[in-house]
């Protein structure tokens, strides 16, 4: 098996795990849902500015729908796991590297929103009438790893780099338009659409660099903010910044 289809497997079975769990803990999945959205809230006003902005707002959105929302990826994530044997048969390499890389940022966002989850549940019943912004501290210290969030933020800006490597090669969207009817015969609609959409995205920046460096700079901020401001600071900032930017 080819060692990126071998990584897709590993990374879905990761995240097959945790949607068991939620599956049999409705209240670990309520949690789930409600930690995703306050995070997809974070992202959408942090990066209120590119989301507004003509050359990056395609590519800001892409990142906050297919990354930071809480939406259901189930069907993605089957679409995956049922051709990861035969990906590298089926797609040029740098379209397999893409693929490795979201289900990498997948799982290892998966893993952590769902530590995140379960200190949540139990910040709820410790303190019912805190609010979402201390409560949200609370648990991102309580979970610690720092080493896997600014491995997060690195998986995250390496997809970037490879979805930007994808539009350099020519004739890929061409190509990609070509297996619509092929990836819809197939049931692989939800993964057709990824590529295309985040082709699309990174091919309309004309170059991502300076996107990537943005994200990259906010971000590390961010996790540096949660781990080490005085708990009334970052409340206080995180606060402010979600009172700032449009509700989610």
């Amino acid at each position: 098996m080819d060692a990126s289809a071998n990584n897709i497997q590993i990374a879905l079975q990761a995240v097959s795990a945790i949607r068991q769990q939620h599956a049999a803990t409705p209240q670990l999945a309520q949690a789930s849902a409600e930690v995703k959205r306050f995070q997809a809230r974070r992202f959408k006003a942090t990066y209120a500015d590119l989301l507004h902005s003509p050359r990056y707002k395609t590519a800001a959105a892409f990142f906050l729908h297919e990354l930071y929302s809480d939406k259901d990826y189930a069907e993605r994530d089957q679409q995956f796991a049922r051709i990861a044997n035969t990906i590298a048969k089926l797609f040029p390499q740098a379209v397999v590297n893409t693929a490795a890389a979201l289900a990498e940022v997948h799982a290892l966002t998966e893993e952590l929103d769902n530590l995140m989850a379960q200190q949540w549940l139990a910040d709820k019943s410790a303190n019912p009438y805190s609010n979402n912004c201390a409560r949200y501290i609370r648990c991102w210290r309580q979970v610690e790893d720092v080493a896997a969030r600014h491995r997060q933020l690195e998986v995250v800006l390496h997809l970037g780099q490879e979805l930007n490597r994808l539009t350099r090669m020519l004739g890929l969207r061409t190509l990609l338009k070509m297996m619509r009817h092929p990836a819809a015969a197939a049931g692989l609609n939800a993964l057709q659409n990824f590529l295309e959409t985040g082709f699309d995205a990174f091919a309309n920046m004309r170059g991502a660099d300076e996107f990537l460096r943005v994200i990259e700079k906010r971000e590390t901020e961010w996790i540096r903010a949660l781990f080490e401001d005085e708990t009334v600071t970052c409340e206080t900032k995180l606060a402010h910044l979600l009172a700032a930017g449009p509700a989610y």
